[in-house]
């Protein structure tokens, strides 16, 4: 029933879609001539009032209102009102609304990364790229896979905003100890996981290698999609979940869990009770968002909280999490202008290194290394060198309309097979055939 209202909702939206205007000022750079005549036809000529939706919550307020208040100040034509909206699904729920009236759209939104490929279906989102070319804005600066992950159908219709991805959090201060060093490739786990893993004297576990969230299948499926699994297939309609790489990387992890090396954390409160464990000194790593590192160091008062680059093959791909910032294109041109402007204003170098700063999400810029502000961000928090050697490699998650599906189909038989003793064997091909019915139904 969700599906098709989904469905629904988005022919409504690709109906309803009027044309709109496509340049706006806005940039950093100096443009080439002829696009700097082009973006003087659309520039903010008159003052105006805009807002911005987002969905940072009370504890970054101070930041926001540092932010936009220093934009406010900087130019006298653009006033920009922020709005806190609610979480991600709450500003999609508002937005898909407003969107629909016809009537109460904001200037500029924030929208969780998955919702992209969704919101270019239906045509909500301003094609970006001409307000690109037209003011010289340095959008290769983000790296291939975030400026990927931020557009459909070669269209730039977002750009990336608070990014993250899936890291592995450890406990430096053990591993120094223990001469141990977190694995580039997954074919070396299970010899890592050997050194990192504590038993007690009865042979249950003392401390955990790692930490496996079995709550959201993000945090997972890169090991499958680094070891040559087709999710979902290219027909669209079937998966390679059983398949022979597949097979090998769920035992693979299997063997993990039966070793007491690792366990799948599933059921009410596993991601409160899995930070709580690392907290504890009760695992040596954990696999989780990039986003938390400044909560984990807050939390971590007893040792130093390492982040690694997840354990891979000879792809070292990840995916995008965070949000991104989009200009609904039902706007008058006059608006899109205005908006253009505080967009490339709030993902400019400069005040991206504000939020990385401030909210514990990674820099999305390729050369903020190259700055003050960069180094010294690297100098407080040398963790994230790791982002920083991988930003070409963070990649769009995967858009499918059967996608939750197939999700709560496979981290159900994970849960079954990791902490039930259910046989893989077997087991794995009847998953695939329900996953496989689930991805053609959707796409009914």
């Amino acid at each position: 029933m969700k599906q098709l209202m989904r469905r629904s909702m988005l022919a409504f939206l690709a109906t309803s879609m009027v044309a709109g205007g496509l340049f706006a000022q806005g940039g950093k750079e100096a443009a080439p001539k002829a696009a700097a005549n082009d973006a003087s036809k659309y520039e903010v000529t008159a003052p105006i009032e805009i807002t911005w939706w987002h969905a940072l919550e009370n504890q970054y307020q101070p930041l926001v209102d540092e932010i936009v208040n220093n934009f406010n100040a900087k130019q006298d034509k653009i006033k920009v009102k922020a709005e806190y909206i609610g979480d991600y699904a709450t500003v999609n729920e508002t937005l898909v609304a407003a969107q629909a009236a016809g009537q109460g759209l904001p200037a500029l939104v924030v929208a969780n990364t998955p919702y992209v490929a969704q919101y270019g279906a239906a045509g909500l989102c301003e094609d970006l790229n001409p307000y690109i070319k037209a003011t010289g804005f340095d959008i290769e600066d983000f790296g291939e896979g975030m400026i990927k992950a931020s557009s459909y159908e070669d269209k730039q219709v977002s750009l990336p905003f608070l990014i993250s991805t899936q890291v592995m959090y450890y406990n430096k201060t053990m591993a120094d100890a223990k001469g141990i060093t977190i694995p580039a490739y997954f074919k070396d786990m299970d010899s890592f996981l050997e050194k990192a893993t504590e038993y007690n004297a009865d042979g249950s576990t003392k401390v955990w290698g790692t930490i496996v969230p079995g709550w959201d299948q993000w945090y997972f499926e890169t090991f499958f999609l680094n070891n040559g699994v087709n999710i979902i297939n290219p027909d669209r309609k079937t998966t390679d979940l059983n398949g022979p790489a597949a097979v090998e990387t769920t035992k693979t992890m299997g063997n993990w869990m039966k070793k007491g090396q690792a366990y799948f954390a599933t059921g009410k409160g596993a991601s409160a009770n899995m930070r709580q464990a690392f907290i504890e000194q009760k695992a040596f790593s954990v696999l989780h968002t990039s986003s938390l590192y400044n909560t984990y160091v807050d939390r971590c008062k007893d040792f130093e909280v390492g982040m690694a680059w997840f354990p891979a093959t000879d792809t070292r791909k990840q995916e995008i999490g965070g949000c991104v910032l989009l200009i609904p294109a039902k706007n008058d041109q006059q608006t899109k202008n205005a908006a253009w402007q505080f967009l490339s204003y709030l993902c400019s170098k400069d005040v991206n290194m504000k939020w990385a700063e401030g909210t514990g999400y990674m820099p999305t810029r390729k050369s903020v290394l190259e700055t003050e502000e960069g180094k010294a961000f690297l100098a407080k928090k040398p963790a994230f060198q790791c982002i920083f050697d991988n930003l070409d490699n963070i990649y769009p998650r995967i858009q499918h309309a059967g996608w939750n599906q197939l999700a709560s189909i496979w981290k159900s038989y994970l849960a079954q097979f990791y902490n039930e003793g259910k046989p893989i064997e077997g087991n794995i091909d009847q998953m695939a055939e329900e996953i496989d019915e689930a991805l053609e139904d959707s796409l009914q």
